[in-house]
């Protein structure tokens, strides 16, 4: 079994295939520490001495007088606030009396095979012979408080994914003020810290910055992991690349309010810290009760940002995501192509054209329902317009069949509007503060998720329209932030569970539509890429990433996510040209090349397009055929990024077999003087040997990825090509 624990020197270790995570317990009092996180040491190795339990400060059982330093400078597995810890707690609680220390200790353990899902909560699985389980108690006697941390390591990745299950055992309520769900100890090293922030339509640039003494991190308290932040952190060598040095990194298993947080200390030492933001967050624990804390997943790599990434992408197709196998369809989105503006004999005329080009599946995106004609009105009504499309949705999707195209529908079923029939019968299912005006945002509110009577009444309603029509495919949105966090439903000393419990109610939602509709593929939205997380992900195989489609902004935006998220979870659309989100110009044929690594559609009106543009639709769809499950389901590498360069840009995707390589390059900026880039590639074979489908040259791996191949030169901006590699020997 990949946990065992050492019972003479009192260290729990923890191997994935090429790094190992030990834990060590100290004193008779039973501190529990991290003593090493990196690449897989020699059987049998734990490494205690690197507790430094002969250095000052030294445990109180060695020096009383020591104990507010010893708790200071130890690297605790789990630390809580009080007792002379002074940076980040994991746990920070109330007592009835007021009371707010918390100290915990070891009690027991146990080692499973398997992994327990988390429940309420999207976590990664595994059966048990491909994973296991270290459970481990550890309590505050004082406040009869428990605390289980779980940690599970795979067989076939290297991540462990951590959460903590909070019990209270005593006789009185306790408030957790905070309840973080893991803590990594890092130290000796010169660290970089990476970030994603971004804004709408610019979400998740690439943020690397030394790590200074302090506090630094990502976090959103919007109600959603939010357009501004994402919930992941990494940490690297200051020299490391993709390909070199070691890297660390943190994604969160959640939607909504985070702290992804690295510290330095005092000691030179990093305390880096994820979980549910503290602010805004108080959870009350009657004696009995239990709180569960979302999953972390933590990876280490020695192979650089791009082995990071490759584990984080492994985790998450293999263990998270569930419907994977799901084919997923070429598309043609509504929105850019018609906004509100559309009928029956609209949307059945995209359809023909959709048919002739050979895509798969039409999505109606907003305004169908209710009587919405712009974005002021009708959230929350989720029944058919028929005055645009009479026989409803039903007749649409029968007449599409018959041409070979399936029909895909969009939702906000997190929203109301204020003209809505459901807000005027019941306009206490909006979150609203008692005594002040309700706060509107891109004129609608937000739904009460935390009561159950306003999710059965939504998904009800969106449930029967799901039964009637034959809906293949359903894109769920998300347009605004929570505010006004308040619910009727719950007493004053529990406002601070809101922020929490609309984010379960969210989750017990979509768990019910892909529950009650197998067959239909979800993707979720939130205003393009607000909520683009490892949560979203255990519902949705596939997230609408920005808004933003234009080509060469989605280069950019589609690095930074697949820094921790594969291309198989992105959503990417040839869009409207110019773009109308930035007027940039630019070919049709690189439009294409920039979404053909995510899932593949069109946002735009064929009927448009230039003969030229239409008769690149068929080898775009046949490209995405052919390589898209490359893209999606091999080992991704990142060769080359524009951002960094100023120039070009490049990202490569190989079979797990070795057996077939394809190359995405685009050249952004023409150069004057231009001559062929040689662009090294990355995960071949090397002793193979490899045809380029291009050329026709024949290279062993090792001849590509040293010379690499070579680019022709070509004047002129946006320009896409790409390179195939398939093993013939």
């Amino acid at each position: 079994m990949a946990i065992t624990y050492f019972e003479r020197e009192r260290v729990f270790r923890l191997d994935t295939p090429h790094t190992t995570y030990l834990l060590g317990l100290v004193d008779q009092e039973g501190f529990l520490g991290q003593i090493y996180y990196g690449p897989r040491l020699p059987e049998g190795e734990t490494l205690r001495a690197l507790l430094r339990l002969e250095e000052r400060p030294v445990p109180p059982s060695a020096d009383p007088r020591e104990r507010a330093s010893f708790y200071d400078s130890f690297p605790f597995a789990y630390p809580a606030h009080g007792g002379g810890d002074f940076r980040t707690p994991c746990l920070s609680v109330q007592t009835a009396g007021g009371g707010c220390n918390c100290e915990l200790f070891y009690e027991s353990h146990c080692i499973s095979a398997g992994k327990p899902p988390l429940e309420g909560l999207p976590a990664a699985y595994g059966g048990k012979d491909g994973c296991a389980t270290l459970e481990i108690t550890c309590a505050d006697p004082a406040l009869g408080l428990r605390v289980h941390l779980r940690y599970t390591v795979f067989s076939d990745s290297d991540a462990i994914c951590q959460s903590a299950l909070v019990e209270n055992g005593g006789e009185e309520p306790i408030v957790l003020t905070a309840a973080l769900s893991a803590c990594l100890h890092l130290d000796d090293m010169d660290f970089d810290c990476i970030t994603l922030p971004g804004s709408w339509a610019r979400e998740r640039e690439i943020v690397r910055r030394r790590l200074v003494k302090g506090r630094t991190g990502a976090e959103s308290l919007r109600g959603i992991s939010s357009h501004q932040a994402n919930p992941f952190l990494a940490l690297c060598e200051h020299t490391a690349t993709q390909e070199r040095g070691r890297a660390y990194g943190m994604a969160f298993v959640y939607s909504g309010n985070f702290l992804a947080q690295a510290e330095l200390d005092q000691y030179g030492k990093v305390r880096s810290v994820m979980g549910i933001h503290p602010e805004g967050f108080g959870w009350q624990l009657l004696p009995g009760e239990r709180f569960q804390t979302p999953e972390a997943v933590l990876v280490c790599s020695d192979e650089g940002l791009g082995g990071m990434s490759r584990a984080f992408h492994d985790l998450f197709r293999t263990h998270l995501i569930r419907g994977q196998a799901k084919r997923r369809p070429a598309l043609l989105n509504s929105w850019e192509a018609c906004y509100f503006d559309f009928d029956h004999d609209k949307l059945l005329e995209l359809g023909r054209q959709a048919a002739a080009s050979g895509i798969e599946l039409l999505v109606v995106d907003d305004g169908w329902f209710g009587h919405r004609n712009d974005e002021t009105t009708s959230l929350g009504d989720w029944t058919v317009n028929e005055e645009k499309l009479p026989g409803g949705l039903v007749r649409l999707g029968e007449e599409l069949g018959a041409m070979g195209v399936s029909l895909g529908l969009w939702v906000e079923p997190e929203m109301i509007s204020p003209d809505s029939d459901l807000y005027r019968a019941h306009p206490d299912y909006a979150m609203a503060i008692p005594g002040r005006v309700p706060t509107l945002a891109r004129n609608q509110y937000v739904l009460d998720l935390t009561r159950k009577e306003v999710r059965d009444c939504v998904y009800e309603q969106i449930a029967a329209v799901l039964r009637e029509a034959p809906i293949t495919y359903v894109k769920w949105d998300m347009n605004r932030p929570l505010i006004d966090v308040y619910s009727p439903s719950l007493p004053p000393e529990r406002q601070g569970e809101v922020y929490h419990r609309y984010v379960l109610g969210l989750y017990e939602m979509q768990e019910r539509l892909v529950t009650d509709f197998p067959e239909i593929l979800l993707e979720n939205c939130c205003s393009g890429g607000g909520r683009f997380d490892a949560g979203m992900l255990y519902y949705s195989p596939q997230i609408w990433t920005s808004d933003n489609a234009e080509a060469m902004d989605r280069l950019a935006i589609q690095e930074a996510t697949a820094l921790v998220y594969p291309y198989s979870a992105m959503g990417a659309h040839v869009a409207c040209c110019p773009s109308h989100t930035n007027g940039r110009v630019t070919p049709f044929l690189t439009r294409g090349g920039a979404a053909l690594p995510g899932c593949f559609g069109y946002e735009l009106d064929l009927g448009e397009l230039t003969e030229e543009e239409r008769s690149q639709i068929p080898l775009q769809l046949a490209e995405y055929r052919m390589f898209g499950p490359v893209f999606r389901e091999g080992d991704y590498y990142r060769l080359a990024s524009f951002r960094d360069n100023g120039y070009y840009d490049a990202l490569m995707a190989v079979t797990k077999d070795r057996s077939l390589a394809v190359v995405d390059y685009t050249q952004v900026r023409s150069r004057a003087n231009l001559r062929s880039l040689r662009l090294p590639l990355r995960g071949l074979e090397e002793t193979a040997r490899y045809r380029c489908q291009g050329s026709g040259e024949v290279r062993t791996g090792a001849g590509w990825m040293l010379g690499g191949a070579l680019l022709e030169a070509v004047q002129a901006d946006f320009y896409n090509q790409l390179v195939v590699l398939e093993r013939i020997d």
